[in-house]
């Protein structure tokens, strides 16, 4: 059951706006950058930051796509009674020194980035990994924390936060839900 809207088509905008900014500016530019987004949310928000960067610096930044599903830590407790469904990775450029910003919707307990990072390294060696993220709602399980963050929104566990995005769901919105 929806709670609240926390941010819109427009806040999301501009959280995506200063993102961009942020990583030209921590990267003095964007040059040796590539993002690489996590399924399925993450890809959606790397391509939009990469029309950002690009409109910003006037450079096209390379982007990649990113399925975790084999190298999640929780995959025998969610697969004992089916196979995985594996979507597929699609990075058509080489990660090796390279700084890859790896991009998601939502940061919570750690764990996704943690097999991002380990598909990453299987890729090659990367100058440095940044990670930005549209939300991140706290409860974290591992020491990760975002470079950079579009909205920290403070969750119960009894929370859920969920990202709409128009190329999936037909409209932009992030909410609070009663699990």
């Amino acid at each position: 059951m929806q709670k609240a809207v926390v941010m819109d088509e427009q806040a999301i905008r501009r959280a995506l706006t200063r993102i961009a900014h942020e990583i030209i500016e921590r990267n003095k530019g964007v040059d040796d950058c590539v993002l690489i987004g996590i399924k399925t949310r993450g890809i959606y928000l790397a391509q939009r930051l990469a029309e950002r960067i690009e409109q910003i610096e006037g450079k096209a930044i390379p982007v990649g796509e990113l399925d975790i599903t084999l190298y999640r830590d929780d995959l025998t407790v969610k697969t004992i009674d089916r196979e995985p469904l594996v979507k597929g990775t699609n990075v058509p450029f080489d990660v090796t020194n390279k700084k890859v910003i790896l991009t998601d919707d939502v940061l919570f307990t750690g764990r996704t980035v943690r097999a991002a990072m380990d598909a990453v390294m299987d890729l090659g060696r990367p100058a440095q990994i940044q990670l930005a993220v549209l939300v991140d709602r706290g409860h974290r399980e591992l020491p990760i924390r975002a470079d950079f963050v579009g909205k920290n929104i403070p969750t119960s566990s009894s929370e859920l936060i969920v990202v709409e995005l128009t190329e999936v769901d037909e409209l932009d919105q992030v909410s609070i839900h009663e699990k």
